[in-house]
């Protein structure tokens, strides 16, 4: 199947996301009244009990090493929203450079990861998911580490949840969002 990429990439500039029915699979463009952040700032926090893994040195770090198995691993759930046509598009995506997967490794065993797409200054957090313990909290640490380092401006994670707020992660509305993304795609940022 044939997919346009800049017009998908268009719908996520104007804040809008793509998301399956669990029921029918059926894709659709989603947008939200609210939308969550992962702060870039200092609002970022962790649980004291993760320092002592981010210590360890226990995961190395990669962007793309198996963007694959970063996909099929936040597809894996029993309800999800990432259908296998979804699973295409990201990796039609990653080809034409606008997918990333931002993963730890153990070894040589994939620990967990971060599925998102890059637009200018927004990262675009679609998914993530884990092997080991410990595995995506370690790449939502590094992940953060990583966006500030290259000067992204946002860092969308759509939906908010009691996981996402342990990480300092807050609710913005539509319109404050809007502002905020059109202030980051004027930023020419790089994941890699």
């Amino acid at each position: 199947m044939q997919y346009d990429v800049a017009a998908i990439i268009q719908g996520y500039a104007q804040g809008y996301f793509l998301m399956a029915n669990d029921d029918d699979e059926d894709l659709g463009w989603y947008t939200s009244r609210q939308r969550a952040l992962i702060p870039l700032d200092e609002r970022f926090r962790y649980p004291r009990s993760l320092q002592r893994v981010l210590n360890q040195n226990r995961f190395s770090i990669a962007v793309n090493r198996d963007f694959s198995a970063v996909v099929d691993g936040c597809a894996n759930r029993e309800t999800t929203w990432i259908s296998e046509e979804l699973q295409e598009i990201y990796h039609v995506l990653y080809h034409a450079g606008y997918a990333y997967s931002f993963e730890t490794w153990q070894g040589d065993k994939l620990a967990g990861g971060v599925l998102g797409l890059v637009i200018g200054g927004a990262f675009i957090g679609e998914s993530m998911f884990y092997r080991i313990p410990e595995g995506s909290k370690v790449a939502m640490v590094k992940l953060v580490q990583h966006l500030r380092e290259r000067n992204f401006l946002l860092f969308d994670a759509q939906m908010n949840n009691p996981h996402l707020e342990r990480f300092g992660a807050y609710v913005i509305t539509q319109k404050e969002y809007k502002k905020l993304l059109t202030k980051a795609l004027g930023r020419n940022c790089s994941l890699k």
